[in-house]
């Protein structure tokens, strides 16, 4: 997700909750889910970024046999975190014999405190200030964490998963992830192209050359932009707001807390009545009294006004009843996002302190070309031109077409010997995180390419 605006968050929402209060069927309950195997989630040694004792690591999240020949290394995008791809993964694994997948999380996913959600009520611990939070004022070093802290990180990933040349790997993402993918391919690392550690790339409704100009919200990398944003992270707004436009709370947590706390909820008592709802903002409180798994449905579904890229298309409230409960009417059912939403408590969907100057670099990135702009920014994208690794996109309707017209422009730029795409009009941006394994298009179309690639 990217370039939300108070605006798009705000706008209609109180009307979409009046309106959803209505619907037809019985309550369904969330389901719970299941684990085919281990899945562990491991740290990665990196090198130093200047950070608090315990940052100089990054995580994966592992699906699939470590036997597996090919290894497919996804970044989540702005905001997100690493169990954003659990579901995806598991159908992944388990449609392509021989691939394992490995879901990545930044750096700064160590600033987070989630102990709370090993607690028996994690509302009190988190809605009640007992957390630690991560404070602007003592957190200088997160100016420094841009996209070239991100890839120096990430190229540490994907040697390890390549175990020296045993095993190949494909590189992908999601939104800014999917960005952040491509701009690795392209990056040079002292020298050394980075498409030349990747076997495949694989972009997931994001990617560079105007991807995101159908969503209304363009990239801020004009000169003169560039330079009020580097100097208001040189003033002390070293962590990326965006999120505190939902109405959840300004500091650059609340909102992700408040999520998690929903899919917490629903995914251990779903048809209990809602434990959060009495502390909700006015302007978000559902105006009947609603279920756990109600509460989570109000918060995510297409149907209260969300804007597409933090929304899915999920069902509705229950008619009648003195609970309103939650009934799936659509592609992605509210289990499926109360699961991966609540964590373990880790890994979770939504990183807590995503970097400013990390939004600068990707914005800064999307022209896909060495510039002066780029070079000021230590954005080491030389290597475009030469990229010949095969790619795979998917759209659905949150750009309007224009994550594929891109990526086709960087393909004839290019090197690369041939692209598959695919897309999904009925989707939302985040469905094909999270939707049922027989409706979502991006697995049934990324496995046959990385079948492929054999």
């Amino acid at each position: 997700m990217r370039g939300l605006t108070r605006r798009a968050l705000l706008g209609g929402l109180a009307g979409g909750l009046a309106a959803a209060t209505t619907g037809a069927g019985p309550a369904a309950a969330a389901g719970r889910s299941t684990r085919a195997g281990r899945e562990p989630y491991v740290p990665v040694a990196v090198s130093g970024g200047g950070g608090p004792l315990g940052t100089d690591r990054v995580h994966v999240l592992k699906i699939g046999a470590d036997s597996a020949r090919t290894v497919l290394v996804l970044v989540p995008g702005m905001f997100g975190a690493a169990n954003d791809f659990r579901l995806p993964a598991r159908d992944v694994v388990a449609a392509v014999p021989g691939v394992q997948v490995w879901a990545f999380d930044r750096r700064e996913e160590n600033l987070a405190d989630r102990s709370g959600f090993a607690t028996p009520d994690p509302a009190a611990y988190y809605l009640d200030g007992h957390y630690r939070t991560q404070d602007p004022a003592a957190s200088a070093f997160a100016a420094r964490w841009g996209l070239a802290r991100t890839l120096e990180d990430l190229r540490t990933v994907v040697a390890v998963a390549a175990e020296g040349g045993r095993r190949r790997v494909v590189l992908g993402g999601h939104s800014w992830g999917a960005t952040t993918a491509m701009t690795y391919a392209a990056w040079d690392f002292d020298g050394c192209a980075g498409y030349r550690d990747l076997a495949g790339l694989a972009v997931i409704d994001g990617g560079v050359r105007g991807a995101f100009g159908g969503t209304g919200e363009p990239v801020e990398d004009s000169p003169e932009q560039v330079r009020e944003r580097l100097a208001a992270i040189d003033g002390g707004a070293v962590f990326d707001l965006t999120l505190s436009a939902v109405g959840l709370g300004s500091r650059a947590e609340s909102t992700q807390i408040w999520y998690q706390l929903a899919g917490w909820y629903a995914h251990r008592d779903p048809d209990g009545r809602s434990v959060l709802q009495p502390r909700m903002p006015d302007a978000l409180r559902p105006p009947v009294p609603v279920t756990n798994a109600g509460l989570l449905g109000t918060l995510v579904d297409a149907g209260f006004g969300w804007p597409n890229d933090i929304s899915v298309h999920s069902g509705h409230l229950a008619d009648g009843g003195d609970v309103r409960g939650w009934v799936d009417t659509g592609i992605t059912p509210i289990g499926r996002v109360a699961a991966t939403y609540a964590g373990g408590p880790v890994p979770a969907v939504w990183e807590w302190y995503w970097p400013a100057r990390l939004s600068v670099d990707l914005d800064v990135a999307d022209v896909y070309r060495d510039t002066d702009l780029t070079r000021s920014l230590g954005l080491r994208l030389y290597h475009a031109a030469e990229l010949n690794t095969p790619l795979y996109v998917f759209e659905t309707s949150y750009a309007k077409g224009t994550v594929a017209s891109a990526a086709r422009e960087v393909v004839s730029d290019s090197r690369i010997p041939y692209a598959r795409y695919a897309s999904d009009a009925g989707m939302n941006h985040l469905d094909p995180l999270f939707a049922a394994t027989a409706h979502n298009t991006l697995t049934h179309t990324l496995t046959p390419f990385l079948t492929g690639l054999d």
